[in-house]
């Protein structure tokens, strides 16, 4: 069972950023939940990642919330507000019988279908695209 501290992503900038999410907390469902502090509580990025065993079959769940904010004056007043935000979701169901090979496989498929150079994913992920 790995220990609750944080977590680094890089991300896909022409200069890649590494974002680093830090522990806030485990809610008493399981979940874990990091955020990556910025200063401003409304605008941070947040990480939470849970597993669930449920009639024999666990299932893992992991949820990136990326929030795009900005400097919002009304009457000489200046807030912080979210104008848009991405969600990215990745749910894994295993078998209680599954091996360790068989879930690593798929959790490094997956890994890899999200890479620019899985043209494919990256042409509708990133590009908006359609397949035909």
């Amino acid at each position: 069972m790995p220990a609750f501290s944080n977590v680094a992503l890089q991300d896909r900038a022409s200069t890649p950023v590494v974002h680093t999410f830090n522990p806030v907390g485990i809610d008493t469902n399981g979940v874990a939940k990091w955020k990556e502090p910025l200063g401003v509580p409304v605008g941070e990025k947040t990480l939470t990642l849970s597993n669930k065993l449920s009639n024999g079959k666990y299932r893992i769940k992991l949820v990136l919330s990326y929030p795009i904010s900005q400097t919002q004056t009304i009457n000489g007043v200046s807030t912080t507000v979210v104008v848009r935000t991405s969600y990215a979701e990745v749910n894994f169901t295993f078998d209680g019988q599954s091996s360790t090979q068989e879930r690593a496989d798929t959790v490094e498929m997956t890994a890899r279908s999200l890479l620019a150079s899985s043209t494919q994913v990256n042409a509708v992920a990133v590009d908006l695209g359609q397949i035909y």
